[in-house]
C-alpha cells in the first residue's frame, strides 16, 4: 500500500509545477537579461545616426545673391552668377571648426538655377561666367566635405520658377532626373531637403504667370521617396508638414522648437503648425524635428544685414531651444557674391562653438553618487549609476509596470551649477511625459524646473545654485522611463546686448536684458566701451538719421556684452495716418515691434494705409514688419507702394511680393529709384493665408 495517495501526489505535483510557472512568469520580467521592450514608435537606425549629428550647416548661394532678393524669380540671367573667389573648402573649414557635422548645399533654389551642370537644363553654372562654365559647385562641396570629414546634404527645391513644364506631369520626370543626378554623382548623401514653398508666380519659360499645384499629390511623394531611398539607402528625407518623411519642420525658421517636443507624428492627416512645433504625443510614426534658421535674418546674402548677424547670446538661445529641446540644429550661412562666408558669420559660429565647449566642458555628475527610488529587480545593468556612466547605450530604468521614479545624485561637498542635461534611451521609444528637477540647498529641497518631454536630449538653464544633492523625478511616463545620461554643469554668464528702439517722438530708448548691468553707448558709429557715454535715460535726437551702438557692462565681473547697433532713418514724430480713424493704428509707428494693428474684418483687399510724413522727403525705399506673434494672421505677402505730394495724385513706385515672409517674418526692406514725396500709400494686395486680413507691426521709410 503506497504511503501517499497517487491522486494526492499528482495534484501536489501539478501544484508545484503551477507555482514554479507562476514564479517564473512573475519574476521573469525582473530577471537578469530581460531588458525592457520597445514602447510605441521607435527611430530607425538612420534616424538614430542623424539625431547624434545634432548640428550641421546650410549654405545658400544662387542667382538672387546678385539681385539682392530673398527668392529668385526664374528669369535671372545666368551671366550674373560669378562667385570669383568661391572656396567650398573655406565653408567646410568654418563648419568643422564650429563643431558642425555636415553641410547641406542649396543645389537648386526656387529660381531653378542649378549649382551643378545638369544635363537636363541650360539654366545652370554651365552657362555662367564662373570658371567659364566649366565649374560644378556641388562637386567642389562634396570634395571639401570629404576632406574635412563632414557629411554632405543636398537641397533641391521642388518648385522651379524657371522651368516651362512646372505644374504639368512632365516636370515630375525632370525633377526626378535631377534627383538621380545629385544622388548618384557626388558620393554618399546624409540628407535630402525638399523645401515647402510650392507653386506661385514665375517665369516658367517665358509664360510669366501664376501656377498652383497640390503639393501633397503633384510630386507623387511616395514614389519620389522610393527613388531617393533606392539611390541612397542611408539617407534622411526632410519635407514639410503634409508629406511624411523621415524628419519634420518645426513650424518656424526662427530657431525654436516647442518646450514639449515629441518625436512623433501620425502617418496620415493634416499637420497644423502646433503639431509641427510640439509633435504628437500618441503619434503612430517616428518623425523628429529639425530646427532650421540662418545666422542672419534672411537665407541669402544681403549686404544690409552685415550688422544683423545673430549675437552670441541669441545663438546660445537657439542652441538651447533646438538641440536642448530634443531637436537638431541646421544653421545657415548666406554665401557672399564673391563665393565666401562673411568674416562676421564665421566669428559668430566660432564664438558659439567656444561658448558651448566652455559651458559643457566639466560634467559634475561624474563626481556624484547615484541612487534611485526604484530599480529593476535583480538587474544591476539598469541601476542608477548607468545614468552617469558617460555611455548613452546604458540606462537606468524602473520595473516594467512603474511609470514614475526618482533618481538622486549626491555630491561630497556643496557644488555650484546652473545647467541640467538629461537623455532618454530612445531606441526603445520616447516615454517621459513630465519631470521635475530639485536641488538640496541650505538643508531643504527646492524645485528649479518643472518640464514635460525629454527625448534624445533636453538641456535646462536656471540661476546658479549651490547644493549637495540633485533629484530628477519622473512624474509621468508612457511606460517605465529609460534615462541614459544625466549631466550637470556650471556655465559662465554671457551678457546679452541691450535692445535699442526709436520711439515715435524720435528719442532712442536702450533697454538692458539684465537690469543689474550698466549700459554704455555711442552715436558716431564707434565701438562703445565703459569709457563711452553711460545710458541714464532716453537719448534725445533732432529727428534725423542716427546710428546707436551699445553694450551691457557688469561692474562686478568687469565683462561686457557684444555690441548691438541700430541705424534709424528719419523720426516719425510728425507722421499721421490719414486713411484710418482707429487710434490704435498708431501702434505701427511707435517703434515697438511687439505692438501691432490689424485692419477691421470688414475691409477687403486691396487695403490702403496712407501716411502723411509731415513734409516732403526724398525717399528711396520702404520697410514693413508683420505682426511678430507666433503664426500671426494677416501677414502681407503682396503689396503696391505709391507716393504723392498732395494726397490726390499717386505714382506707383514699387510692387511685388515679400518672399518667404510667412516662415521668416522679419523686416522687409524694398528699394526703388529716389523720389520726392510727402504722402506714402502702402497697399496690401495679398497675404499668406489667401484671405483679406492685413496686419502690421511697423511701417517705415528709407530716405536718400
Amino acid at each position: 500500500m503506497p504511503l501517499i495517495n497517487p491522486d494526492f501526489s499528482m495534484k501536489y505535483a501539478k501544484f508545484i509545477l503551477f507555482l514554479s510557472l507562476y514564479q517564473f512568469s512573475f519574476f521573469s520580467i525582473f530577471s537578469q537579461g530581460n531588458a525592457p521592450k520597445a514602447f510605441g514608435p521607435v527611430p530607425t537606425e538612420n534616424q538614430l545616426n542623424w539625431q547624434k549629428l545634432e548640428y550641421y550647416a546650410f549654405v545658400h548661394l544662387s542667382v538672387n545673391t546678385y539681385t539682392d532678393m530673398a527668392w529668385g524669380l526664374g528669369n535671372e540671367d545666368p551671366k550674373i552668377f560669378n562667385p570669383t573667389e568661391l572656396d567650398c573648402r573655406q565653408w567646410a573649414r568654418i563648419a568643422k571648426k564650429a563643431g558642425m557635422k555636415g553641410i547641406i548645399i542649396t543645389a537648386k533654389h526656387h529660381s531653378g538655377f542649378c549649382l551643378w551642370p545638369s544635363k537636363y537644363t541650360d539654366y545652370s553654372v554651365e552657362n555662367s561666367p564662373w570658371k567659364n562654365g566649366k565649374g560644378d559647385i556641388v562637386r567642389e562641396m562634396a570634395e571639401a566635405c570629404k576632406e574635412y570629414g563632414l557629411k554632405l546634404g543636398i537641397y533641391l527645391s521642388p518648385w522651379d520658377r524657371n522651368h516651362p513644364d512646372y505644374g504639368k506631369p512632365e516636370y515630375i520626370t525632370y525633377f526626378r532626373n535631377q534627383l538621380r543626378e545629385l544622388l548618384t554623382n557626388y558620393g554618399e548623401v546624409f540628407e535630402v531637403w525638399f523645401d515647402g514653398a510650392n507653386g506661385g508666380s514665375g517665369y516658367y519659360g517665358g509664360a510669366n504667370e501664376t501656377r498652383k499645384i497640390d503639393r501633397n499629390t503633384y510630386y507623387d511623394w511616395e514614389n519620389t521617396y522610393k527613388l531617393v531611398r533606392e539611390l541612397q539607402p542611408n539617407i534622411m528625407i526632410w519635407n514639410d508638414g503634409g508629406n511624411r518623411a523621415d524628419l519634420r519642420w518645426v513650424g518656424t525658421e526662427s530657431g525654436y522648437v516647442g518646450e514639449t517636443n515629441w518625436s512623433l507624428l501620425n502617418a496620415t492627416g493634416d499637420v497644423p503648425d502646433e503639431m509641427l512645433r510640439h509633435g504628437v504625443e500618441n503619434g503612430d510614426s517616428w518623425v523628429p524635428g529639425e530646427v532650421n534658421t540662418s545666422v542672419r535674418p534672411e537665407w541669402f546674402y544681403h549686404k544690409k544685414e552685415d550688422d544683423k548677424v545673430k549675437t552670441l547670446p541669441h545663438l546660445m538661445d537657439i542652441y538651447y531651444h533646438s538641440i536642448g529641446r530634443n531637436g537638431t540644429l541646421l544653421l545657415n550661412f548666406p554665401i557672399m557674391p564673391n563665393g565666401l562666408i562673411h568674416e562676421k558669420d564665421e566669428k559668430a559660429v566660432s564664438d558659439l562653438a567656444a561658448a558651448v565647449k566652455e559651458a559643457f566642458k566639466v560634467n559634475l555628475a561624474t563626481k556624484a553618487k547615484a541612487g534611485a527610488s526604484n530599480v529593476r529587480l535583480k538587474q544591476p545593468e539598469f541601476d542608477a549609476k548607468k545614468a552617469i556612466d558617460a555611455d548613452t547605450e546604458t540606462y537606468w530604468t524602473t520595473d516594467d509596470l512603474i511609470k514614475t521614479g526618482a533618481l538622486t545624485l549626491s555630491f561630497d561637498k556643496p557644488t555650484s551649477f546652473n545647467r541640467f542635461l538629461v537623455q532618454e534611451y530612445i531606441r526603445l521609444g520616447q516615454r517621459v511625459k513630465s519631470f521635475t528637477v530639485e536641488v538640496f540647498e541650505n538643508g531643504q529641497w527646492k524645485q528649479v524646473a518643472k518640464e514635460t518631454t525629454i527625448g534624445y536630449k533636453r538641456i535646462l538653464r536656471f540661476p546658479s545654485v549651490t547644493a549637495t544633492k540633485l533629484r530628477l523625478t519622473i512624474t509621468d511616463s508612457k511606460s517605465s522611463p529609460l534615462i541614459s545620461e544625466i549631466g550637470i554643469y556650471k556655465a559662465p554668464q554671457i551678457l546679452t546686448p541691450p535692445s535699442i528702439v526709436r520711439e515715435k517722438s524720435g528719442d532712442v530708448r536702450i533697454t538692458p536684458a539684465d537690469p543689474e548691468s550698466d549700459i554704455y553707448y555711442t552715436t558716431d558709429g564707434s565701438i562703445p566701451s565703459k569709457d563711452s557715454k553711460k545710458y541714464n535715460g532716453p537719448v534725445t535726437t533732432d529727428g534725423g538719421k542716427i546710428q546707436i551702438k551699445s553694450i551691457a557692462y557688469n561692474p562686478l565681473t568687469k565683462k561686457s556684452s557684444e555690441v548691438n547697433g541700430e541705424k534709424f532713418d528719419i523720426a516719425r514724430k510728425n507722421w499721421t495716418i490719414t486713411s484710418i480713424e482707429d487710434s490704435k493704428v498708431n501702434a505701427i509707428l511707435d517703434g515697438d515691434v511687439n505692438t501691432n494693428w490689424h485692419q477691421p474684418n470688414r475691409v477687403k483687399m486691396p487695403a490702403d494705409l496712407i501716411i502723411d510724413l509731415g513734409k516732403t522727403e526724398k525717399l528711396k525705399g520702404f520697410k514693413y514688419l508683420p505682426d511678430q506673434n507666433w503664426w500671426a494672421n494677416g501677414i502681407v505677402s503682396k503689396y503696391q507702394f505709391y507716393v504723392s505730394q498732395d494726397n490726390k495724385t499717386w505714382a506707383l513706385v514699387s510692387e511685388g511680393e515679400f518672399s518667404n515672409i510667412k516662415n521668416n517674418p522679419v523686416w522687409q526692406t524694398i528699394s526703388f529709384n529716389p523720389v520726392h514725396a510727402r504722402y506714402i500709400k502702402f497697399t496690401a494686395t495679398g497675404n499668406t493665408e489667401d484671405n483679406h486680413a492685413a496686419g502690421y507691426a511697423e511701417v517705415d521709410v528709407v530716405t536718400e
